[in-house]
């Protein structure tokens, strides 16, 4: 009975009720380690049932190779590894500390016992390194013939009660440090003593080799180590420094407040600000800002010559620090204005009578002086009620109507020979009045007619108050600028004049060029053809539509100046984009300069016209590279996502909101402040003649505005130059290029296409490509005659009709109504025009599209293959 019980016996009972590991081990594939489970030894299940029910965690580690088999505690210890560890070798299951088991292995296979108490083991248990702290304890485990066959762990983890321990002595040392500070600086009332004490004993206190305090500059481009602290044989890094030199990180860092933190200036660095940093003998650095009404105006900053990983309780330590400090210099600044106005109050008191009849004194003779001053004065001045009666006029606001006081006094100011003659005038003045009576301070260019002829003046009017706050009167002022107005339109107008002079000569110089090109190869065509010399024809077609082509590129750039070029813009990850023209980009700056590419982690999606930027990045790299000729230099390409805030975006001339900036750097010979006000004018160049047209930076513009954003220069002489362009955000994802249709052609099948233009030659040519591309052609001359066809009942599959039509009817208007009789029809708008000046900013129904002069043949067939397939 006993034997049958045995047999039939389940082989995996020994596993019920061990928890969920219990189940793992049940329906583990054995068959390459252990072997099947009932085949397992009786020892084996033995240990294996000990382990799964003990609440501990442990482990054992059977075999040679220290096969793993563990409990639930041991699974929660794991961490990520669970349950990856279970049936591997404890080698390869904990690779980081292989070294630690093979000993474990070596000495538990040999029947011998490990014990280790607080012991420290850097695993990988979520991704990161850290360090664990354990109580280990390792036993033999033998087999049924009592020969150790493989290794008991039992592991409890004490990571927290020693970090809560350490914490508790760092605490204590903090607060021991912090003490010992307060007490060795309370008694001083001078700034740079705390200050000279305060570094000193933080730089001894934490081991480091320098422990500095700097002022910033008013702009916060720079800042001055005024003192602090050095170890033994450093050298301190007391004078005058630029922010911008320690690298664009330090300068956004700071500059919103936050401490920088660098363990490795090599490593966590670009070489160019790293080199900042060794050049000082800085290798870690933790530097505090002091931050007032949204200024940085101090540093405090503790720097090591060798890496260093700064710890939470360091950083903390110098954040409070630096904080006490900066409290203690200014509760000691205020101290010391106390004190100087409780002695100047003393003084006061005590000298009180005799200052009382010299103020007496000075009343009356500053009432005499004020009223000399009034009549004077050059600027208009005067006096009303709160309700906006005058009360006073000086000499120069009299004279300007030819009235006396007497004339003027007691009346509505509104209602004064000063405003009565000039339309809407008086209402305005009306209004300010009303205004400044409650509280505000207005001022504005104010135009007149008055007898003595047409004036302009800057006006103002500001309330005056009593002691108690209360408005007593209004002040009017009035400064006479007719002369600097009229030469400042003058001035304008000659900058007009100058602008367009040079705009038009510009493009006289180019189109004259390209047309001379065009021409000339055009009548060399024809004069073979005359003279039956049809060989070698192909290079002067080939010329005059280059000479095309590049009037057509010069028309697009112009475009793009003023903003009227034809965009296409979609969602376009910019970092993706600037990757996929890292080649071409590397080919035309040359091997003399090297590329660095900055692409931020993160960075927003922009909805741009993806050909145009790579063609405005391009522009920007060649530039740089021309300005580091001949010797060679770097161009950095950096992104970044961007949140301009008011202050921020009034810097930029941009709408507040999110953005991202595309910047390029170089070390070339940078621009003087003149170039950079002219930079953007077009035809504008500092390139020698014939290398250059002037028109690259003006696009790269005209680009950015259009797509509603900006492009802003940043260059000092000498140390190069970088050209930052700022596109707004696009909340979405990008789209991905849309493969191209296999198979498509762009031949007809017998549509029939309505023309519209009245330049007989372009009309011609898209009627003969319709014709031999098989489509049926009607033409028409204007837009009128091309309504009345499309009024008709005979079919009509696309209108092809220029915008710019004579005849009181443009080629939107035609389309309009032509779809009020054929609400299906597709319409394709020709014009020599931006798409947004030629079809009303862009709005256009569906089944619409634009195509701009001068377009090749090919790009209009396959255009009108595309709608016809819509």
């Amino acid at each position: 009975m006993d034997t049958q019980t045995v047999e039939t016996r389940d082989p995996l009972l020994f596993l019920a009720g061990g928890g969920e590991m219990g189940d793992r081990i049940a329906a583990f594939d054995w068959s390459g380690s252990l072997g099947p489970i009932e085949a397992w030894p009786q020892s084996l299940k033995t240990i294996v049932a000990f382990v799964v029910h003990s609440p501990v965690p442990i482990v054992m580690l059977w075999g040679e190779d220290g096969i793993m088999l563990y409990n639930d505690g041991y699974s929660v210890f794991a961490g990520d590894r669970h349950p990856v560890l279970l049936g591997s070798k404890v080698r390869e299951g904990w690779g980081e500390v292989a070294d630690f088991n093979d000993n474990v292995m070596k000495v538990g296979l040999a029947g011998g016992t490990l014990a280790y108490r607080d012991f420290v083991l850097t695993l990988n248990r979520t991704g990161e390194f850290e360090d664990v702290y354990l109580d280990l304890d390792y036993s033999p485990i033998y087999d049924d013939d009592g020969v150790p066959a493989g290794v008991l762990a039992i592991v409890i983890e004490i990571s927290d009660r020693v970090r809560a321990e350490r914490q508790l002595l760092a605490d204590g040392d903090r607060l021991r440090f912090l003490d010992a500070l307060s007490r060795a600086t309370e008694a001083s009332r001078d700034a740079d003593e705390i200050l000279t004490v305060t570094t000193r004993m933080t730089g001894e206190h934490l081991g480091v080799s320098i422990c500095a305090y700097a002022d910033m500059d008013a702009d916060e481009r720079g800042f001055t180590v005024r003192g602090g602290w050095s170890a033994p044989g450093v050298r301190n890094a007391v004078g005058h420094h630029r922010l911008t030199d320690f690298g664009q990180l330090a300068v956004s860092t700071l500059g919103e407040g936050r401490p920088q933190i660098i363990n490795d200036s090599r490593a966590e660095l670009p070489p160019a600000d790293a080199a900042t940093y060794l050049a000082l003998n800085i290798e870690a650095t933790v530097c505090m800002p002091l931050v007032k009404e949204g200024r940085l105006i101090a540093l405090m900053a503790i720097h090591r010559d060798k890496p260093h990983h700064w710890t939470e309780a360091e950083i903390a330590l110098i954040h409070e620090v630096a904080e006490r400090s900066w409290a203690h210099v200014e509760r000691v600044g205020a101290e010391a204005e106390l004190r100087e106005t409780a002695e100047r109050l003393h003084f006061l008191n005590e000298t009180l009578e005799a200052r009382v009849a010299e103020r007496a004194a000075q009343l009356q003779q500053s009432e005499a002086t004020v009223r000399t001053v009034f009549e004077t004065s050059f600027m208009a001045q005067g006096l009303l009620t709160p309700e906006g009666q005058v009360l006073y006029a000086n000499t120069t606001a009299l004279s300007a109507i030819g009235a006396t006081l007497n004339d003027v006094a007691g009346r509505d100011y509104w209602d004064t020979p000063w405003f009565a003659t000039t339309p809407g005038m008086a209402d305005r003045v009306r209004e300010t009045v009303a205004s400044v009576a409650a509280g505000e301070s207005i001022q504005f260019t104010m135009p007149l007619h008055l007898p003595t002829g047409e004036r302009v003046y800057e006006f103002s009017m500001r309330p005056a108050f009593d002691p108690n706050g209360r408005i007593v009167a209004l002040v009017p002022e009035a400064s006479e600028v007719t002369a600097r107005v009229r030469a400042e339109d003058a001035l304008r107008q000659a900058q007009k004049m100058e602008a367009v002079g040079q705009l038009t000569g510009g493009l006289a110089h180019d189109f004259n060029n390209l047309l001379a090109a065009i021409s000339g190869n055009l009548e060399l065509l024809e004069k073979r053809i005359d003279q039956g010399r049809v060989a070698g024809l192909q290079r002067y077609i080939d010329n005059a539509q280059g000479g095309a082509r590049r009037a057509a590129a010069l028309t697009q750039r112009l475009l793009a100046f003023s903003r009227r070029q034809t965009l296409d813009p979609k969602p376009t990850d910019v970092n993706r984009l600037i990757l996929g023209m890292e080649d071409l980009t590397r080919r035309s700056i040359g091997p003399l300069n090297e590329l660095e590419i900055v692409g931020a982690a993160g960075l927003w999606t922009t909805r741009i016209d993806a050909p145009q930027l790579e063609n405005a990045l391009l522009n920007l790299c060649i530039n740089a590279r021309d300005a580091m000729a001949p010797n060679g230099g770097r161009i950095t390409i950096e992104t970044a996502n961007k949140w301009l805030d008011d202050r921020a975006s009034m810097e930029r001339d941009m709408a507040p909101g999110q953005y991202i900036s595309i910047c390029v750097s170089d070390t070339g010979t940078g621009m003087d402040a003149e170039t950079i006000a002219r930079a953007f004018d077009p035809f504008f160049t500092t390139k020698p003649l014939g290398e250059g047209t002037g028109l690259g930076l003006s696009m790269v513009y005209g680009f950015a505005r259009q797509s509603g954003g900006q492009v802003r220069i940043y260059s000092e002489v000498g140390r190069g130059t970088t050209m930052c362009i700022y596109l707004p955000r696009h909340h979405g994802t990008a789209e991905e290029e849309a493969l191209a249709h296999s198979g498509e052609t762009d031949h007809g099948d017998g549509e029939r296409v309505l023309v519209i233009d009245d330049e007989p030659a372009i009309r011609a040519l898209v009627v003969e490509v319709l014709e031999d591309a098989g489509y049926i052609a009607i033409e028409a001359p204007d837009g009128p005659s091309g309504l009345q066809i499309l009024s008709t009942d005979q079919r009509i599959d696309l209108l092809i009709t220029d915008v710019g039509l004579p005849g009181g009817m443009n080629g939107r208007q035609v389309a309009d109504a032509a779809r009020v009789y054929r609400p299906n029809l597709r319409v394709l708008f020709i014009t020599g025009f931006a798409e947004n000046a030629a079809v009303g900013n862009g709005l256009l129904a569906p089944g619409m599209e634009v195509i701009t002069k001068p377009f090749a043949m090919k790009a209009i067939s396959t255009k009108i293959r595309d709608l016809m397939d819509r």
